[in-house]
């Protein structure tokens, strides 16, 4: 079995958005989140889907999950106090839809809706034949590391240099083991889940995915969202 695990419980503080978060602004009709969530419903090797949200919008979560037909979604939680909390309250709600000790779970941003159906099968690939898949993209511009003098300290090397995305994608009981026992001691706010995964020295491998798989952050973000699927109405319009 295949889980997403869709998760969008932040507030979007860097968006100036005073009306709603930024998973539920629309574009072309449809809330940021539900661009994403479609992603995975259209994705034949999908089973389930697994959304974590705000703890106030579970009711309107509820209701586009609803009117948009998206019949994968089998579970809406709230979210944590920490993205890393968010996550496991997702895991713990995959864990009951769960038919296999295999079963893989691909943790993906609600705001990352620029992923394709080929990514999402990379991960389940990379994650059967691995044990875990991190989406990645290659570093377009030189990484430099600094000091605390904010000097160059070291010049990374751009062939070997790559970007982490999403989604990041495991075992389900591999990833819920490591949540739980980091939690019993205090670890709560890890980054992502693959630092928290490096953290217990696990094995990471990467798949390649798209450059603009951005996570929508910034207005800058959002309009450059709002762009590129602009050009992709053109283009269905006027078979360009």
């Amino acid at each position: 079995m295949n889980i997403g695990l869709i998760f969008a419980g932040g507030t979007g503080s860097r968006m100036n958005s005073k009306d709603k978060p930024k998973q539920f602004l629309e574009v072309h009709g449809k809330p940021i989140i539900v661009h994403t969530i479609d992603l995975f419903e259209k994705t034949k090797e999908i089973d389930a889907i697994v959304v974590v949200i705000l703890s106030d919008y579970l009711d309107y979560m509820t209701e586009l999950v609803k009117n948009f037909n998206l019949k994968k979604v089998k579970a809406i939680v709230p979210g944590g106090e920490t993205g890393q909390l968010s996550i496991f309250n997702g895991l713990e709600a995959a864990e009951k839809i769960s038919h296999h000790k295999d079963d893989v779970v691909l943790i993906h941003d609600g705001v990352r809706p620029l992923i394709n159906s080929k990514v999402i099968q990379d991960n389940i690939e990379c994650v059967k034949e691995n044990g875990s898949a991190i989406t990645t993209a290659p570093a377009k511009e030189t990484i430099v590391l600094v000091n605390g003098s904010q000097e160059v300290s070291e010049v990374v090397d751009r062939t070997r240099s790559f970007t982490a995305k999403a989604p990041q994608s495991f075992q389900l009981a591999d990833i819920l083991k490591v949540e739980r026992d980091a939690i019993s001691k205090g670890i709560t706010n890890a980054i992502d889940s693959s630092t928290l995964m490096g953290m217990y020295n696990k094995t990471l491998h990467i798949v390649e995915g798209p450059y603009e798989n951005i996570k929508i952050t910034t207005p800058d973000d959002f309009y450059m969202f709002k762009a590129l699927c602009d050009a992709r109405e053109i283009g269905q319009i006027y078979g360009v």
